[in-house]
């Protein structure tokens, strides 16, 4: 371990520096897109619900592109995969616990962008199980996504007509987070640094992690559904904690729906049509099923009761620690990795 630590030492520096800029680079790039949106009268529903959950979820969508340009397939596939179950299980869990009190859970969120998400995850498993997602796989997953904001715009003026204002004030919240004064100059200005910083950040992330699986004999889908993929979730697990301390833990379950949303459909369907992802069917059917497990977990847990206890913040966190051991026993382990593999062939 020494030894290893001695001779990766800069990747392992870089990849920490990286994921600080990373972090830090998606608040000005998602503070200046709003600032931009709101200079042009973009309506408040567009910003709030569309273009925040875009740029937030910046990190895995510049990693996983990156990725697969590089031919790092694994590591893009990993890294979208890995990211859904991070926000499922570690960053709401951890809002959860930080919670002064049990957060209540909306209703709706649970029964249409929940649902929703079921029915995506089966679909992005249906296109990956032969291993591979291609181009028109991807294209198809875009459609979806851009079916899903549609649609998301569509029931948003259906509630406002009806008198439900919930949507509008969670837009209204999402948006006077990022909101910072100044002219339109200065909102590009944070939007280019952010955007800049995000795509030099995710560069090196990759390069670096590439390193480090070389190093340890590892896959680079294994680095990536693992340490990329807590990396990038950073922001969610941030925005997590700070909501659910301040009494918004509605609004984060919802923002982590999204995210997930946004991971199978948006990360996975951009980087699939500008690359065709290539996976090995051992990765599949071991990250999907740890996915829907989680996935359902989550749902379930929201609905009973409809609102989040501490007690369920340690199931999730307890579903995450089964899918890190099982990654190290079936992946690492060379007695697992060998079993594992043989079930493949």
């Amino acid at each position: 371990m020494i030894e290893f630590l001695s001779e990766n030492l800069n990747h392992i520096l870089v990849i920490i520096l990286s994921f600080y800029v990373l972090t830090k680079s998606a608040e000005p790039l998602v503070d200046g897109a709003v600032g931009i949106a709101r200079a042009f009268k973009i309506p408040k529903i567009i910003i709030g619900i569309v273009l925040v959950s875009l740029a937030t979820t910046a990190p895995e969508f510049t990693v996983t592109l990156i990725s697969a340009l590089k031919d790092k397939a694994g590591m893009a596939f990993g890294n979208a995969i890995g990211s859904v179950i991070a926000d499922d299980a570690l960053a709401l869990a951890l809002g959860i616990l930080v919670a002064p009190t049990p957060f209540l859970v909306n209703k709706r969120t649970v029964k249409t962008s929940g649902i929703f998400l079921i029915a995506v995850c089966i679909i992005s498993f249906v296109l990956a199980a032969d291993g591979e997602i291609v181009r028109w796989e991807g294209i198809i997953l875009l459609i979806l996504m851009g079916c899903h904001l549609l649609s998301l715009l569509i029931l948003q003026k259906l509630h406002k007509k009806h008198g439900i204002v919930d949507e509008e004030s969670e837009a209204e919240e999402a948006i006077e987070e990022h909101l910072k004064e100044g002219p339109l100059w200065k909102q590009f200005v944070r939007f280019i640094i952010g955007v800049a910083g995000v795509i030099m950040a995710g560069k090196l992330i990759v390069d670096a992690a590439v390193g480090v699986s070389v190093a340890l004999g590892i896959s680079d889908e294994v680095i990536g559904r693992t340490v990329v993929a807590i990396g990038t979730s950073l922001p969610e697990i941030a925005t997590c904690i700070v909501a659910a301390r301040k009494g918004h833990g509605d609004l984060a379950f919802g923002d982590i729906i999204g995210a997930d949303i946004l991971n199978l459909l948006w990360i996975i369907g951009t980087a699939a049509t500008v690359k065709g992802l290539n996976v090995g069917k051992e990765a599949i059917f071991f990250n999907f099923p740890i996915m829907f497990a989680v996935v359902l977990t989550m749902l379930g847990l929201a609905a009973w009761g409809w609102k989040f206890q501490k007690w369920k913040g340690f199931v999730l966190l307890s579903l995450y620690l089964v899918f890190f051991i099982g990654t190290i026993l079936l992946f690492i382990w060379p007695p697992g990795k060998e079993w594992f593999q043989t079930l493949f062939i």
